[in-house]
């Protein structure tokens, strides 16, 4: 295991006090290992309850099918197939209206260089059997279509934001600005989904993240971008930017260090090497401090997930990386903070060659109120379950 140190501020003795009771000696993470399926590239992981019987199902965009695993059994349910011609990429899954069903987006006719004409946005519609494939509806799109999330917006309606990679006609991620779009659910999913835009400005955004920062019912996002880390906030009808870091990233997860303060971590750059953890400045302005790097040797870094993996009411960082350019072992780590602060923190080692990842998420999914850690591999071709023994 490996230690990173690094002096910074003092923080308040009230931090330290409650800390100290825990992270003296934070417990090791501990789990159990369950492959429940081999895969074609498992592009797209969300967790959720799919068919209103309380448990959290896992949602898979797999190269050319979207598929649910049903909770507790893992069985597998294919939903749809062949959308478009080139691979899926993406998938958000939430319960918007309430039901205690989520409703599914899927994005697909992946191209990693073309810039015009290539991407795809689906809403599938769910029959009384979910377990059966559900039908398609195509939405408009932009070109290089890459993530998408649902999001809770004024008055508890929810609004599906899809990211594209690169903005239209980008040439070496140069040019247009990529935009953003935040589209609103009509009442009838055939009917036209108004539109507005969220960002038009950044080049090259790999991953995005919705938070919740102001402590009111309306979520925000973080993305990440070749021009370093954003947060966009819905206020009075208008979508609002501020910078938080000037590195290059691919990657984003927020969470809560030991004394309280919210920090972010990336991984940098795109596919990158570098995992790094950020709090805001004391004095609430200007770029966020770089408190620690976890991690400087990740091959084609590709995943986070943020969780109280160990119950001790502060947040550590589960890091993925697939090894595909440059070519390597691919692996898991998560990463403890050791001091209130978050400048010192603790590596285990979760995973090795034998899962490549594309992608992790977290949940509790046997209800212990314990998450697991739920990752999709691409070279291995496998989709596993870590279930947390702390």
């Amino acid at each position: 295991m490996k230690t990173f140190f690094r002096l910074s501020a003092a923080t308040t003795c009230i931090s330290l006090v409650l800390f100290s009771a825990t992270a003296a000696a934070p417990p090791e993470f501990r789990w159990e290992e369950k492959e429940i399926d081999r895969i074609e590239i498992g592009y797209g992981l969300q967790l959720t309850d799919v068919n209103g019987d309380g448990r959290t199902d896992i949602v898979l965009a797999d190269k050319s099918t979207v598929q649910w695993y049903e909770n507790p059994t893992w069985a597998k349910h294919v939903i749809a197939r062949g959308l478009t011609q080139r691979d899926n990429v993406c998938v958000t899954a939430r319960d918007i209206d309430g039901d205690g069903k989520c409703e599914i987006v899927v994005g697909g006719q992946w191209n990693f260089r073309e810039t015009v004409k290539d991407g795809a946005v689906h809403y599938l519609v769910a029959g009384t059997d979910r377990t059966e494939p559900w039908t398609p509806v195509k939405l408009y799109h932009e070109p290089s279509t890459h993530r998408m999330h649902w999001l809770k917006g004024v008055n508890g309606q929810y609004q599906l934001v899809v990211k594209p990679l690169r903005g239209r006609g980008n040439v070496n991620d140069e040019g247009f600005g990529l935009m953003v779009l935040a589209y609103s659910r009509p009442d009838h999913p055939t009917q036209d989904w108004p539109i507005e835009v969220v960002s038009n400005f950044l080049h090259q955004s790999h991953n995005f993240h919705p938070v919740n920062w102001d402590d009111d019912p309306e979520e925000e996002l973080v993305m990440a971008a070749k021009e370093g880390v954003w947060h966009f906030d819905r206020q009075r009808g208008r979508w609002r930017s501020k910078q938080l870091t000037n590195h290059f990233a691919g990657e984003i997860r927020d969470g809560r260090l030991p004394d309280g303060r919210r920090f972010i971590v990336t991984i940098e750059p795109m596919h990158g090497t570098t995992s790094a953890v950020y709090a805001a400045p004391e004095q609430g302005e200007g770029l966020w401090d770089r408190l620690a790097v976890l991690d400087d040797a990740l091959r084609d870094g590709h995943a986070l997930a943020v969780a109280d993996y160990l119950g001790v009411g502060s947040d550590q960082v589960v890091v993925g990386w697939r090894a595909m350019h440059p070519a390597g072992a691919p692996g898991i780590k998560l990463f403890t903070p050791l001091d209130a602060a978050g400048t010192r923190w603790r590596e285990t080692k979760v995973s090795g060659t034998e899962l490549a990842v594309e992608d992790i998420k977290a949940a509790d999914l046997d209800g212990d109120g314990r998450p697991e850690i739920v990752a999709a591999a691409r070279q291995t071709k496998n989709l596993k379950i870590f279930f947390n023994r702390t």
